[in-house]
């Protein structure tokens, strides 16, 4: 049986998949055993290496410097989720005078590297003359302008993808244009693009570590100072371990919540196409059925 989209593999090619598929299990196991080789051969794993992070103000610093992560991506993701939301909402307008102006910003801020941004806002505003710029501040801007520009693609895409009907049902009900935005198309396009959403998060959870080139002690300044000890045989490979493990636990319990979210609307009675209201002469709210309801 096959069809337009795919062709079901026959008896050859699922030969040749699970062949290839060993195949490659085979080459990444034997790529990690010789990195693990390595490691142990050039003494990463010693004792005398680790044991830096036995010391309970060494965990402590650790700990510190994940909280500051963990802020600045929180006010990062907060700021970002509402200026990409403004953004889209913006270069949808129908008024050129601000569609064409939004368009222009977030264009320039997706282009930029964030590196560079979260270096105009610490170095740069400061040599103009601009005080009080700390590095907290310089990382979280530099955050929120650039996801804040990324995310508003991917709600203005979330928009476009809401069928039509969904919006001309609501000007029949004589709802104004803010009201169908606020109440129809945003809720479920962000619903839409959650996945991608969340995907976005994580890479400004990511992005944070950045913030060591400008002096701000988040995780990554404070694993990269624990690595450079000299008295402990320099654990530069250790501390990175540590470093990524924590890097991973933290993007796996965001992606964890965005699936628990993604499951609990979709099984909310909210979200349900049932539940809109049948509008007389407009048909229901479901896309595509304008203008087909029945009499009144």
């Amino acid at each position: 049986m096959s069809s337009v989209l795919f062709d079901a593999p026959g008896v050859k090619a699922i030969r040749r998949n699970r062949i290839l598929g060993v195949v490659t299990i085979v080459v990444i196991a034997a790529v990690l055993a010789f990195i693990i080789y390595k490691f142990a051969e050039s003494g990463q794993f010693s004792a005398k290496k680790w044991q830096l992070f036995t010391f309970p103000l060494v965990q402590q610093n650790i700990l510190k410097g994940l909280g500051s992560t963990l802020s600045a991506f929180a006010v990062a993701a907060v700021g970002s989720l509402i200026l990409g939301m403004v953004l889209a909402v913006g270069r949808l307008s129908d008024r050129r005078w601000i569609s064409r102006p939004v368009g222009w910003f977030t264009e320039l801020f997706r282009a930029i590297p964030l590196l560079i941004l979260m270096a105009l806002m610490f170095y740069g505003l400061g040599s103009i003359g601009v005080q009080g710029i700390s590095p907290f501040t310089a990382v979280v801007v530099g955050l929120i302008l650039y996801n804040g520009s990324v995310l508003a693609e991917i709600f203005r895409a979330g928009i476009q993808a809401v069928p039509k009907g969904q919006s001309e049902a609501a000007y029949a009900l004589g709802l104004r244009k803010t009201r169908v935005m606020t109440m129809i198309l945003l809720p479920q396009a962000v619903r839409t693009m959650l996945p991608v959403i969340i995907a976005q998060l994580v890479v400004a959870l990511k992005d944070t570590a950045l913030g060591f080139i400008i002096t701000y002690q988040e995780l990554l300044y404070q694993i990269n100072y624990l690595g450079s000890q000299t008295s402990y045989q320099t654990p530069i490979i250790p501390a990175a371990l540590v470093g990524g493990a924590i890097y991973v636990g933290c993007c796996l319990i965001l992606a964890g919540l965005a699936k628990y979210l993604e499951g609990r609307m979709r099984r909310s009675p909210k979200v349900s196409n049932k539940n809109l209201p049948v509008v007389p002469g407009a048909g229901n709210l479901d896309g595509g059925n304008v203008g087909t309801g029945g009499n009144t």
